[in-house]
């Protein structure tokens, strides 16, 4: 960038270390700080207050709004200030007082935000979370360390999950839920420890799944969460009785590599 640019990109209030890497066309309000080891990416837009530390990566378009705290020390007691890493993916919307964590020594250094993703106001992401594409996370839900969602999940207002909780794609998780145990792909959970409740119909019909897709689906569910046997053997029946479907596939393979509690539905059998 010129001069003259960023003297017309950066309010004159706010305050950025020399050494951070400013795309072009980048934006940043008011009394925005952004610490020397920080890259933005093209067409970034800091709105105001916005304080971004550590190293940190924010992919184009993406967008911050006032008093998020991004890339600063995760809540940790074993961090010491290893160089570990947050990135941040394109077309991001990151609304007031979210918080954003890096990695730990222990987690693999980096947290990861992929793209599109909405993060709503009041929302965390802890230190080592790895979050997918297209990710929304209503305000005041939080992501506790080492957790990871796959594409597409919907995660409701004031919602907690679980350290090490994996999510899997197309997954909902209702408000108010606390989330110990890890989400099929394509469930929704609810509850206080949350449960399954079936499907996220209404998630995989936006997502323009047909009704084929959606048939085939829930005759697996069924049969994965019966009471007959145990879940590795209703797993095992799926996979085969199932094995055109990529859909299916995608749960059967989320809960072979589990090696965690697995949110199931009330009453249904869940022994491994």
């Amino acid at each position: 960038m010129t001069d003259s640019q960023i003297e017309n990109a950066i309010h004159p209030t706010a305050i950025v270390d020399a050494r951070a890497k400013i795309g072009v066309d980048v934006k940043i309000g008011p009394y925005c700080i952004v610490g020397p080891d920080v890259k933005l990416h093209d067409n970034v837009e800091l709105v105001s207050h916005v304080c971004i530390d550590g190293i940190t990566e924010v992919g184009e378009n993406t967008k911050i709004f006032p008093f998020a705290s991004v890339g600063h020390q995760p809540q940790d007691l074993k961090f010491h200030g290893e160089k570990s890493k947050l990135i941040i993916g394109k077309n991001c919307t990151i609304r007031e007082n979210a918080t954003l964590n890096p990695g730990t020594k222990d987690g693999g250094m980096l947290t990861q935000v992929g793209d599109n993703c909405l993060l709503m106001a009041g929302t965390h992401v802890a230190h080592d979370c790895i979050v997918g594409n297209n990710v929304i996370m209503a305000n005041l839900s939080g992501l506790a360390g080492h957790c990871v969602t796959g594409d597409y999940v919907t995660i409701g207002g004031m919602v907690v999950v679980h350290q090490f909780v994996r999510i899997g794609s197309y997954a909902f998780l209702g408000a108010h839920s606390m989330v110990d145990a890890d989400v099929i792909p394509y469930g929704m959970v609810v509850g206080n420890r949350a449960k399954l409740a079936g499907l996220n119909l209404i998630g995989l019909k936006r997502r323009k799944f047909n009704r084929e897709q959606i048939h085939t689906l829930r005759a697996a569910y069924r049969m994965l969460f019966s009471n007959e046997g145990t879940l590795s053997e209703r797993v095992d029946d799926a996979s085969s009785i199932f094995s055109g479907s990529e859909m299916v596939r995608d749960i059967t393979d989320f809960l072979s590599a589990s090696d965690r509690q697995i949110c199931t539905p009330r009453n249904s059998g869940s022994s491994q």
